[in-house]
């Protein structure tokens, strides 16, 4: 740590925050500014948050976090980024340290307009705006938001862009959550990392980013199930799953196999024809999971599935 000189602008919007409910912690941004999430989110399980902003002293993230690892709260951490930099008059932060302590700072020399604010589990900041009132549109919009975490920052976000958003316009934004208190496993530390490096209204890219994820949580719970061998609990999963991402063929392919291994062979076809008429690989992939014991396939079904992929008489033209 150090002295570091000036970086990039990037004018910017963004909210670090933790549910205690959850175990969640982490922080959304948005701005005129490519690929701005590598720049300004800086997130490690069981330590804390750190958004650094405006003209952008990147070390604060990393050395943010050291800090917080460390065991300095989060307000004791932004003392000694600030005291070490003799750029912080043009600097904005946001820290959250892993109990839900916040601190923030927007320098003098930041471009207007530029503010924060702050309190327990969030801190929320924006500077060259185009009007006044962001942080405390963000922080309404983040406490009067039901939900998951994720939901509740883009929430956070959109408000901002409700009153104008970074006056220069918008280019891409950024979500990251990982769990407040760690866990053994450090490979499921890290829940969420979704970014939207360059699109005109990346926002809502984001949100429905979000939403994909949502779908794709539901996948992987299908696929947890499967592998411990439950079916019905897969299906169950896979049908979320179908609903959230719609004509997504993986989600419509998983739920179609989790079907026939409940013994619904029936429903299971019914839902899968379609899928095997568009590309019939995916029915040259089905009759390759009994191999790998992800599909149970009675008799009557595996002749069907291979009249169909014979395109004998006895099956429907594929």
């Amino acid at each position: 740590m150090g002295v570091h000189q000036m970086g990039e602008f990037a004018a910017t919007y963004s909210i670090v925050a933790m549910d205690p409910a959850t175990d969640e912690m982490g922080g959304a941004v948005q701005s005129h500014f490519f690929a701005v999430g590598h720049a300004v989110l800086w997130a490690r399980a069981g330590v804390g948050v750190v958004a650094t902003q405006s003209l952008i002293n990147r070390q604060f993230g990393p050395d943010g976090l050291h800090l917080l690892a460390q065991g300095l709260d989060a307000r004791d951490v932004l003392a000694v980024l600030l005291k070490s930099d003799s750029g912080a008059d043009y600097r904005q932060v946001g820290v959250m340290d892993h109990l839900g302590n916040s601190a923030a700072h927007t320098g003098s020399l930041c471009i207007q307009e530029a503010s924060h604010r702050r309190g327990p589990f969030f801190a929320a900041q924006a500077n060259m705006m185009l009007h006044s009132g962001v942080p405390e549109a963000m922080e309404t919009a983040f406490r009067q938001t039901s939900g998951p975490l994720a939901e509740r920052l883009v929430a956070a976000l959109a408000a901002a862009e409700t009153l104008g958003g970074d006056i220069r316009g918008k280019q891409s934004a950024a979500l990251v959550l990982v769990r407040a208190n760690g866990s053994p496993s450090v490979a499921s530390d890290e829940l969420v990392n979704l970014h939207v490096e360059d699109h005109p209204k990346p926002v809502e890219e984001l949100a429905r980013l979000v939403s994909l994820y949502r779908g794709y949580q539901s996948l992987d719970a299908g696929d947890g199930a499967m592998e411990r061998g439950n079916p019905d609990e897969a299906a169950h999963h896979y049908s979320h799953a179908h609903e959230a991402l719609g004509a997504n063929p993986e989600a419509l392919f998983w739920h179609g196999i989790a079907l026939l291994n409940s013994g619904k062979s029936a429903e299971g076809l019914r839902r899968l024809r379609p899928l095997f008429e568009r590309n019939p690989a995916w029915l040259e992939l089905t009759l390759r999971l009994p191999a790998s014991r992800l599909a149970l396939l009675d008799a009557d079904t595996e002749a069907t599935l291979r009249a169909w992929h014979d395109g004998r008489a006895d099956g429907p033209e594929i």
